[in-house]
């Protein structure tokens, strides 16, 4: 059935109401982002925002579920290439940096967030967690068996996760990820790999 231009005017309207809080919230914070900062940016009125979404609380979840769905697939296409763990997680970063802004905000405020928009962003770490553990699989022989997988994946969201939440220090007025994604693949691929163990307990 075709949609009448209404429908498709008030789907236009939507999409551009997203994609200005997205900017928005990327710049500006999730939470310090009010309903009435969205309509002026995007110039409609602020009844129309609420049209859309009738609260703020579903406004932030259309946001991140739409956006987080946007990096786990960037991420997925990404890593379908990837013939090793190096190789995973240099696609990783480049999926994140595509978005680096709002994932920051998204690290930095998750747990502020409304209930359902935290369970999307919870349900993007373990859809990365998913591909993270195919290629561990994949490279078993050469990554340490002594810690379990989930701690490695672990760690190395926490790396991201800790240069991101502090980019201002590592990297002011630039992409952290884009500066530091070489040196965070190759430092921590050196601390996992099979042998570095054995070669720590020898020097003791």
């Amino acid at each position: 059935m075709r949609k009448t231009m209404r429908q498709i005017k008030k789907e236009k309207t939507k999409e551009l109401i997203l994609e200005t809080a997205y900017e928005l919230f990327s710049r500006q914070g999730i939470l310090n982002t009010r309903m009435s900062d969205i309509a002026q940016a995007a110039g409609v009125s602020h009844g129309t925002v609420f049209l859309h979404f009738e609260t703020q609380e579903s406004l932030i979840a259309g946001v991140v579920e739409f956006y987080c769905r946007s990096i786990a697939g960037r991420t997925h296409e990404l890593a379908e290439s990837c013939a090793n763990l190096q190789d995973f997680l240099i696609a990783h970063l480049q999926g994140i940096t595509e978005y680096e802004s709002f994932y920051s905000r998204l690290v930095i405020e998750n747990r502020m967030l409304p209930v359902s928009a935290r369970e999307v962003w919870i349900n993007m770490q373990s859809a990365v967690s998913q591909h993270f553990s195919q290629v561990m699989d994949h490279d078993r022989q050469s990554i340490r068996t002594d810690v379990p997988l989930s701690m490695l994946f672990n760690m190395w969201m926490g790396l991201i996760h800790y240069y991101l939440e502090n980019s201002d220090l590592f990297a002011p007025g630039e992409s952290v990820l884009q500066r530091y994604s070489k040196e965070l693949c190759n430092n921590y691929y050196k601390l996992i790999i099979a042998g570095r163990k054995e070669h720590h307990e020898k020097s003791i």
